[in-house]
């Protein structure tokens, strides 16, 4: 009794608080047109940087450390001077790193657009797009839109490396292949450039129990298969036959972006990790994204990470702080249980 009357407690105030932050958030956010969301920049060279002189802070003695820092800032003074001389005129590349992690709907292509359309309003042509992308795969026009976000920094003549670090299968190649250079890492799986699609079928289920189904289309092909009615043979073919033409557009789509690549030898479904896919030509290098990062930051290219931030609502926070309640008070019932069963 005690347990439950703490629970129902529990579950009441929770509500109730929910209920008035609900209704003050409502209230407050009518009439206001605010952004869904902001660009969040981070100076990863700068945070490179730190890390090392963390480092040699630690490591070097103090004597070599001021030689070091001496040595540094004139160097610095150095490439002041040169920058307001002969080579004022030299602009320095920059590099933007962005993240694409991708799920079955490819659902953070609207991160990515937010973040293309921002570092496209700043990038020269002597920059570059670097996006470190993982996923594996999805739905066709899921993964359509998000390689067209990256067919938009091409088609504004910037430099795109794509590294794929774990997994860039179907989809996720679908939009790897669109890269200028695709660096991946040893045992990174590449690949996969083919459709698949299964429907399950409870029609013989329903029939045993005499439940019957109704399926009216106007138009032959409208449905094709389906998941409680009796599917037929020409059903079957056409539905193949859709499979079969959305493969060729696949192939047609890779093979126009990495033309060196030998399209029907790689479009078989068939995945390969990184060392394999390299004599395919799938991918260009061999090296982890934070090699190349590291290159940069050898290079002194400038490195900055750009992210979408989206803004979540008052009650869209609260909700999140009232599951974690929630969640702590029901483990909270559960250990009073268990230990007036189990003491001890």
């Amino acid at each position: 009794m005690e347990i439950g009357l703490f629970l129902t407690k529990v579950v009441i105030i929770v509500g109730g608080v929910l209920a008035i932050v609900a209704g003050v958030a409502s209230a407050g956010s009518k009439g206001k047109g605010e952004s869904a969301g902001h660009i969040k920049v981070r100076n990863l060279f700068n945070d490179h940087s730190d890390i090392q002189k963390t480092l040699e802070g630690e490591l070097l003695e103090s004597d070599e450390l001021k030689k070091k820092r001496k040595a540094e800032k004139k160097e610095a003074k150095e490439k002041k001077k040169a920058k307001k001389g002969e080579n004022a005129d030299v602009v320095n590349p920059r590099v933007f790193v962005l993240d694409f992690h991708g799920d079955i709907r490819a659902s953070a292509v609207s991160k990515l657009r937010e973040e293309i359309t921002a570092v496209l309003g700043q990038a020269r042509q002597e920059d570059e797009i670097f996006v470190r992308l993982e996923s594996q795969g999805g739905m066709v026009h899921s993964y359509g839109l998000a390689s067209s976000q990256l067919q938009r920094i091409r088609d504004k003549g910037i430099p795109l490396t794509i590294a794929v670090d774990k997994v860039a299968a179907s989809g996720g190649y679908m939009m790897a292949c669109l890269a200028d250079k695709v660096i991946a890492a040893p045992f990174a799986i590449i690949g996969s450039v083919g459709v698949m699609a299964q429907i399950p079928n409870i029609n013989k289920l329903l029939k045993k129990h005499d439940i019957d189904v109704e399926l009216h289309t106007a138009g032959e092909y409208k449905r094709t298969l389906t998941v409680m009615g009796e599917n037929t043979e020409k059903g079957r073919e056409k539905f193949v036959e859709d499979l079969e033409s959305t493969h060729k557009l696949f192939k047609d789509f890779v093979l126009r972006a990495r033309p060196s690549v030998d399209v029907e030898q790689i479009s078989t479904g068939e995945i390969w990790y990184g060392t394999q896919a390299i004599g395919k030509q799938l991918v260009d290098e061999l090296k982890t994204s934070d090699a190349y990062l590291c290159d940069c930051y050898d290079r002194k290219i400038a490195v900055y990470h750009v992210s979408w931030s989206e803004k979540k609502t008052l009650p869209q926070k609260f909700g999140l702080s009232a599951q974690h309640a929630l969640g702590g008070a029901i483990n909270t019932v559960w250990e009073r249980l268990v230990s007036s069963r189990f003491p001890g």
